[in-house]
């Protein structure tokens, strides 16, 4: 009997789940497709046919990483109607998802080293960087901000809480880590004009 488009796309959900499960115990090196293959309940043929090799079904876990962030991110935001605290919910939320144990090693560490930058920035931008740059310019159509280059303080925010998620991620005390994080960056959102 033929699969359907429905299975292909349950077996495809499945593999990715397996996979980022494996990934995050015991990182990219260490992870083996014919484990995930096992667990998923599906052939290496099978995998295969879904992903290249490892290389390419890791993108696929980092793409799903990082998009379960950029919606966590919005969701967090749209908690308030006030658009300086949907920015400051907006990044504790990728603060706080970036570090969780599952994410961290996929998004924080392997992510870039196994994928590279620059398509480890592509996948960023497609996600939480991409909900940063709209907060951004609809702050900036509210005067919440001097004219400035919104790609560029979207890409000066975003690095900073990049590197502040790889602090967080080796301090012993997270909370107050994500305290000071989040301390720093209400002053800076705070000292823009008009705010």
């Amino acid at each position: 009997m033929r699969r359907t488009k429905e299975d292909a796309n349950e077996t495809l959900r499945t593999l990715i789940d397996v996979a980022k499960k494996h990934f995050a115990e015991h990182g990219y090196a260490n992870a083996a497709l014919e484990s995930i293959a096992a667990e998923a309940d599906v052939t290496r043929g099978a995998l295969y046919h879904h992903f290249r090799n490892k290389h390419g079904l890791f993108l696929a876990v980092l793409e799903s990483v990082q998009q379960e962030v950029g919606e966590r991110v919005e969701q967090e935001a749209s908690r308030s109607e006030d658009l300086r605290e949907q920015l400051l919910l907006g990044c504790h939320a990728f603060l706080a998802a970036a570090v969780e144990p599952d994410n961290k090693r996929i998004m924080l560490i392997d992510g870039p080293s196994v994928l590279g930058w620059d398509t480890w920035r592509m996948l960023d931008g497609k996600n939480s960087m991409s909900h940063l740059r709209e907060q951004l310019t609809l702050m900036q159509e509210q005067g919440m901000f001097a004219e400035a280059s919104v790609d560029a303080l979207a890409s000066f925010i975003s690095g900073g809480l990049n590197e502040s998620a790889l602090r967080m991620a080796e301090m012993p005390d997270t909370a107050a880590a994500m305290e000071q994080t989040m301390k720093l960056m209400a002053q800076l959102v705070g000292a823009w004009p008009g705010t």
